[in-house]
C-alpha cells in the first residue's frame, strides 16, 4: 500500500505544480493529497496501534 500512496503523492504534486497560483497548489496539495491519505493510513493503522498498546500494558504488567 506504500508504493499506491507514495505514486498518489506524485501524481498529487504534479497537479499542484500545474496550479495557477501557488495558494491554489497548496490547497489542491492539502485536499488531495495530505487529507485523505492521513485518513487512510489513520484508518489502516488501528491493528498497529491496538498491538502497540497491549504490548506496552503487557510490559508494564511484567514490571
Amino acid at each position: 500500500m506504500l508504493i499506491v500512496a507514495v505514486a498518489w503523492i506524485y501524481v498529487v504534486l504534479l497537479m499542484a505544480l500545474t496550479e495557477p497560483t501557488v495558494v491554489a497548489g497548496i490547497m489542491t496539495f492539502l485536499l488531495y493529497c495530505v487529507l485523505p491519505l492521513g485518513i487512510l493510513f489513520y484508518l489502516t493503522g488501528g491493528k498497529r496501534r491496538k498491538r502497540r498498546r497491549e504490548a506496552e500494558a503487557a510490559r508494564r504488567k511484567d514490571q
